[in-house]
């Protein structure tokens, strides 16, 4: 009865070391440093004033509208 038992502790070592190794989990990688804010991107540049030229007109010609009408 030693022998078997013997045998079967041996197997049972033998099983145990050829079973998958569980690998540790890897350290998670450090968080990266605050980077510096960015700087401010330029203030964007006035658009052509070729859409408002037709705007301002009307805009202009009310007003002369209205000042003629309050001259009579």
């Amino acid at each position: 009865m030693n022998k078997s038992l013997l045998v079967a502790s041996l197997i049972a070592v033998a099983v145990a070391a050829c079973g998958k190794k569980e690998e540790p989990a890897p350290a998670p990688a450090p968080a990266p440093a605050a980077a510096p804010a960015p700087a401010p991107a330029p203030a964007p540049a006035e658009a052509p004033k070729t859409d408002a030229a037709p705007a301002d007109a009307a805009k202009d010609a009310a007003k002369d509208a209205a000042k003629d009408e309050a001259k009579k």
